[in-house]
C-alpha cells in the first residue's frame, strides 16, 4: 500500500492534527506558509494527493481512491482522528473521506467547492500542458512561453510551472501525472460526491469572487453536511488561501478553536 507524500509541521504537539489537501495540478508546497503558521498550535500535515507532487502515480483517480488514500495515510501515521481540510479537488477528497470514514474525522473544512458535479472547465489548461514537448524545451521560461499561447493568466502559468522538475534523464518534466489526470478528468471533476451524510462539524469556505459555491448550492451542501457553516472570504477568488491568506487563516483558526 503506497502512502501519500507529506510535510509535517508541529509534529510534537499533542493535539488533534490537521491534514491539508491541495487542488488539481497543485502540491503541498502551495500551502507552506499556512502550514507553518498553524503548525505552531497543532500538528499540520500538508499532503500531496495521488498523481500530484511527490506522491505516487496511479492509473486510478476516483473520489473513493482519494478517500481511501487519506485513511491509509492516517493508519500509517497512527492517527486515530483528524481535522481534514481540502481545497477544490482536495475538497472533494475530504468530503468523500468524511462520508466514508466519519469516525476518523473531528472537523471537516472544505475550501471553495461543493459536493455537486461540475461541468468540465479545465480543457484549456490540459491542452496547454499536453502541448509542452519536453524533448524540445530546455528551460522553465520556454515552458511558460508554450503555456502562454493557451493560458492568458500569468498567475495560472506560474502556478503550473511550480510543478516542473529535472528528471533522471536530465529533462524537464511535470511532477503530476498528466496522463491519468487528463484521462480520468470527468471521473473526479464532473462527478458529484457519492450521496451520504456526515453529521460532524463542517465548514465550507467560499471566495467572494469565485462561482464554485453559489447561494443555491447551500441546500445540496446541507443535505449531506447538515451541520455545515458556509463562510465567504472577501477579496478572494477560487484560490482563497492565496488571495486573502490573513482572513482565510482567521476563519480556519476560529472554526478549530485556535487563537
Amino acid at each position: 500500500m503506497e502512502i501519500l507524500n507529506s510535510k509535517i509541521f508541529g509534529e510534537n504537539l499533542k493535539t488533534t492534527p490537521l491534514l491539508v489537501f491541495h487542488g488539481l495540478f497543485g502540491m503541498l508546497d502551495n500551502w507552506g506558509s499556512f502550514g507553518k503558521d498553524l503548525g505552531e498550535q497543532l500538528p499540520v500535515h500538508l499532503i500531496d494527493l495521488r498523481n500530484h507532487g511527490r506522491s505516487f502515480h496511479s492509473e486510478s483517480m476516483s473520489h473513493d481512491d482519494l478517500a481511501d488514500d487519506i485513511a491509509h495515510y492516517m493508519d500509517h501515521y497512527g492517527i486515530h482522528k483528524a481535522h481534514v481540510l481540502g481545497h477544490s479537488l482536495g475538497g472533494k477528497a475530504v468530503m468523500q473521506f468524511a462520508l466514508k470514514y466519519p469516525e476518523k474525522v473531528e472537523k471537516l473544512i472544505v475550501v471553495d467547492i461543493s459536493p455537486k458535479a461540475y461541468p468540465p472547465h479545465h480543457q484549456g489548461i490540459i491542452k496547454a500542458l499536453e502541448t509542452v514537448d519536453f524533448n524540445t524545451v530546455s528551460s522553465r521560461g520556454e515552458v511558460e512561453t508554450v503555456l502562454s499561447q493557451y493560458i492568458p493568466e500569468k498567475s495560472t502559468i506560474q502556478f503550473l510551472a511550480k510543478n516542473l522538475y529535472w528528471d533522471d534523464d536530465k529533462k524537464l518534466n511535470w511532477r503530476f501525472n498528466l496522463k491519468t489526470l487528463s484521462e480520468k478528468y470527468n471521473e473526479f471533476v464532473s462527478n458529484a460526491i457519492k450521496f451520504g451524510v456526515f453529521e460532524g462539524d463542517s465548514l465550507f469556505i467560499a471566495g467572494e469572487k469565485s462561482n464554485y459555491i453559489l447561494p443555491q448550492d447551500e441546500y445540496g451542501i446541507k443535505q449531506q453536511f447538515p451541520k455545515a457553516k458556509i463562510v465567504t472570504v472577501k477579496k478572494a477568488g477560487h484560490w482563497v488561501q492565496a488571495e486573502n491568506p490573513v482572513d482565510f487563516a482567521k476563519v480556519v483558526k476560529e472554526f478549530l478553536g485556535l487563537h
